[in-house]
């Protein structure tokens, strides 16, 4: 089976959320297991420097957009048996950041139909085209409407998965006609609410939708986490599945990672201390190897549940334990922070940024880490922490109810609350530093934590079946 897989970021190239970490190692499990991957992502003029100049010029086409001609140039790069295809045009990719612009809906536009050209364009040809998120949302809609006539792609399906439903690409309909060429017979397909919705566009026409969780395929139906689409998604709930998110267990490995202060295992935990002696050392903290340190990485904004660790920060720190947050986001949060490092100093250290290598320090120092989130489509942070023996405490929502089980329980691997309350989290921390305090308990955990598999073998094959089912309806 063959698969194109498309996304707007990709890692090791470039990356500002999961999205990236999903598809630089989604592909290579496919591959693993008999598939051919491809992946094709823009080609940005951020992309490491040393990648960019390995890439491969393969040729150019032009992409018909509405009433323009725009040039593409096609890119090639092989990695770990996947093959890259990356596509450039200056105007639209070469900028400082991904996301962001008063275009982005012309840029993606231009994206998504440049995917379907550089298929008309090359010798390989797709049974699925694996879509995700709204920067990639237009390509069902495009083959459907502009596509089905070639020979070529008649009979190629599509799939879509929503990585987060509260970005969904929403612009001015006056786009669809202008920027995208949709004749008036077809606007219906992305029309929703007096504008176009991309992600509505995919989930009406795409042969099958999938989400991140599978708690989050069923969350998302209704209102309170649907943004608007839920009443199209139950529509089409026929064709809406959810399949957990894997992560690249050789990356996030503490006996390899050449990021952290020492290497350690589940079966030698003596690294773990020494790794966070040493992070208390680099940020400030007291060096003391008998308080645990609460950690949080992630986008400081309020869908991550921070307005409860704000409501609370002061009981959380009356437990007498370390804090250590890392992160960007909104600048109520950032503050927040801040102060909070300056009123509890020895105690709280925020590094206000996002830096990959300090953010694996922090997992294998840590002994905690907190994710509150209101909604969590499936969340990546907690399968790294148990990697690193680092037990996580969330709410029960999206990814985080599918792959954190309560410590009270039978196979449990962290510490679970279920309604978005402040005090029902700090009961969470309560309990998970009480069994701290127990140290033979707490390292039995950690261990047993550590055996957890978020791997992408079983996600893939989860996948593989999906794409099956697709071929075979």
């Amino acid at each position: 089976m063959k698969i194109l897989y498309v996304a707007s970021e990709a890692v090791p190239f470039i990356a500002s959320g999961g999205l990236a970490d999903v598809a630089g190692s989604l592909p290579k499990a496919l591959n693993k297991n008999g598939m051919e991957c491809c992946v094709v992502i823009p080609f940005y003029s951020g992309i490491k420097e040393e990648l960019k100049q390995k890439a491969e010029y393969v040729k150019y086409f032009y992409v018909p957009l509405g009433w323009r001609n725009q040039y593409c140039g096609l890119f090639k790069y092989e990695l770990d048996g996947v093959t890259y295809y990356m596509l450039d045009n200056e105007y639209y990719f070469k900028r400082s950041s991904i996301y962001g612009y008063f275009d982005d809906a012309e840029r993606f536009m231009f994206f998504s139909k440049a995917v379907l050209e550089m298929l008309v364009n090359i010798d390989f040809c797709p049974d699925i085209i694996s879509c995700n998120d709204w920067q990639t949302a237009m390509i069902p809609v495009f083959l459907n409407i502009f596509y089905r006539n070639v020979e070529k792609l008649r009979y190629v399906r599509t799939t879509f998965t929503i990585h987060n439903i509260a970005y969904q690409g929403r612009f001015d309909l006056q786009i669809a006609k202008d920027i995208a060429g949709i004749p008036d017979r077809y606007l219906s397909m992305v029309e929703y609410d007096k504008d176009i919705n991309m992600m509505k566009g995919a989930i009406e026409q795409a042969d099958m939708i999938t989400t991140v969780s599978p708690t989050y395929s069923h969350e998302i139906l209704d209102s309170w986490y649907g943004f608007g689409l839920d009443r199209i998604l139950r529509e089409k709930q026929y064709k809406l599945c959810g399949i957990l998110n894997g992560i690249d267990t050789d990356t996030h490995n503490p006996m390899k990672d050449p990021n952290i202060y020492e290497k350690f295992s589940a079966k030698n935990l003596k690294g773990k201390a020494k790794n966070k002696e040493c992070l208390q050392r680099d940020l400030g903290l007291e060096i003391d190897p008998n308080k645990p340190i609460i950690c949080i990485i992630s986008r400081l904004v309020a869908m991550k549940g921070l307005d409860l660790v704000r409501y609370i920060f002061d009981g959380i720190m009356a437990q007498d334990v370390q804090f250590v947050i890392l992160g960007t986001g909104d600048y109520l949060y950032e503050s927040f922070f801040n102060e909070m490092g300056i009123k509890y100093k020895g105690k709280v250290a925020f590094r206000n940024e996002f830096s990959q290598p300090l953010s694996k320090k922090i997992y294998a120092s840590s002994d905690i880490l907190l994710m509150p989130s209101k909604s969590e489509p499936c969340g990546l942070a907690q399968m790294i922490a148990l990697q690193y023996g680092t037990l996580p405490i969330v709410r029960e929502t999206g990814g985080l109810c599918d792959s954190i089980k309560d410590l009270g329980g039978e196979n449990g691997n962290g510490f679970t609350f279920k309604t978005y309350n402040a005090h029902d989290m700090l009961d969470a921390v309560i309990r998970a530093v009480d069994l701290y305090r127990h140290k033979p308990e707490w390292e039995k955990a950690v261990k047993k934590s550590m055996q957890s598999d978020f791997s992408w073998e079983s996600s893939a094959k989860q996948y593989i079946d999906m794409y099956k089912r697709v071929l075979e309806n």
